[in-house]
């Protein structure tokens, strides 16, 4: 009897303990939509601001603020003071090279994207309808175009100088390939360019599961029934490669996965793809009208990445979801690739990245990089070896393309 009498206690304490964690979110989630309402109340009178400082600063100088050129060449001629200047400087597989890292070690300044900053995410996804679509990359090879170092294993691949739009480097990059997860680029492009409101709600349902478990796809966990947000299916889509947070995507935002998987191939159209690319799932499942090269997939990735929902997802080490009665304090989700290229030697930065991978194609992966000079550059391969010689593929690519100091 005093068993029974304990065990009822501590069961009792323990809904106590879920309903206050089920509380504390709710007030989180209520705290987030204040700061998001403060802020986008705030944007009219910035907006006026910048407006107002504009006239100011383009009004005529007055005579006594003309230059005068004598005192212009004397400040010209003084040496200048030294000024020194100190900068910050898909699948959990054991590097052969550096120290293995668990989920949630080493994460820094770049751990998590809740509280605050969430809600900078939040405003972005708001404005993210509004933004000016530039023309698709139309890159070309030219007499300098050269090849990848012996290093690099993958079949296909290339790089590319957005500024220049000129191919640096590329090895077979117009063969049809199956871009496997590279695919969900695509899917949070067609779904950002949709979708105005990140907060609202999407509940999983047993048909978005049973899709995942019965094709063998990678997974966010979520469960049949929880409500998540619009904003957790993005960077699920991305981060863990959830084929469940891409499903749900697709479904919200088209009615259908059939629906979305035809906006999918009109945006390929749009981008000037349709007679080299087409689609036949959000998810990138092998099929044999599914497929891609790996120019495409360049085309693709910088057109997500002139969207600032898309950069923002892609571009994300870790996310946190929000919280839910299945999950109270959310689940953690880590993009790999770029959390485990951050401290190679590219002579740049990686900034957004998505990995893939199916038989047909071996390991793939899209990443966008950034130079000293912040000049910035597209690299995308296919049929490499392992996710991590993936990584070294894209580590040797830069390493030998991109301006070192």
């Amino acid at each position: 009897m005093k068993q029974e009498t304990r065990e009822a206690y501590e069961e009792e304490k323990r809904r106590i303990r879920r309903r206050a964690m089920i509380e504390r979110a709710r007030q989180e989630k209520l705290r987030r939509q204040k700061i998001r309402k403060i802020i986008l109340l705030a944007l009219p009178v910035m907006v006026v601001g910048i407006i107002v400082l504009i006239v100011v600063l383009s009004a005529p100088k007055k005579a006594k603020d003309i230059p005068n050129p004598t005192k212009q060449e004397e400040m010209r001629n003084k040496p200048e003071a030294s000024e020194s200047k100190s900068g910050e400087t898909e699948e959990e597989l054991l590097d052969p090279v550096t120290e293995t890292k668990t989920p949630g070690e080493g994460m820094g300044s770049k751990a998590d994207t809740s509280g605050l900053e969430n809600a900078f995410l939040q405003v972005n996804s708001v404005l993210a309808a509004d933004y000016v679509k530039l023309p698709p990359l139309q890159a070309s090879a030219t007499d300098n175009t050269g090849g990848f170092p012996e290093t690099v294993i993958s079949e296909n691949g290339i790089l590319i100088d957005l500024e220049k739009e000129e191919i640096i480097a590329m090895k077979d990059p117009y063969a049809k390939i199956s871009p496997a997860s590279m695919t969900k680029i695509l899917t949070i492009l067609v779904a950002a360019e949709h979708i105005e409101n990140l907060e609202d709600t999407f509940t999983i349902t047993i048909g978005i599961t049973d899709y995942s478990f019965s094709n063998d796809c990678s997974n966010v966990g979520f469960e049949v029934g929880e409500v998540v947000t619009i904003q957790d299916l993005f960077y699920g889509t991305i981060l863990p490669s959830g084929a469940d947070a891409a499903l749900g995507l697709a479904i919200y935002t088209a009615g259908s996965h059939e629906a979305f998987v035809d906006m999918m191939n009109e945006k390929l159209e749009e981008l000037g793809l349709s007679d080299t690319a087409h689609f036949t799932n959000c998810v990138g499942l092998y099929d044999k009208e599914h497929y891609c090269s790996v120019y495409d997939m360049a085309v693709i990735l910088k057109a997500a990445y002139d969207n600032p929902l898309c950069r923002s997802v892609l571009s994300a080490h870790t996310y946190t979801t929000s919280a839910t009665e299945e999950h109270p304090e959310g689940i953690l989700l880590s993009n790999w690739f770029l959390r485990r290229i951050e401290d190679k030697d590219t002579h740049g930065e990686v900034l957004c990245a998505k990995t893939g991978y199916v038989v047909q194609s071996k390991n793939c992966a899209a990443s966008l990089a950034e130079d000293i000079e912040g000049r910035k550059y597209l690299c995308v391969t296919a049929g490499s070896t392992s996710s991590w010689r993936c990584i070294y593929d894209h580590v040797d690519i830069y390493a030998k393309y991109l301006r070192g100091e």
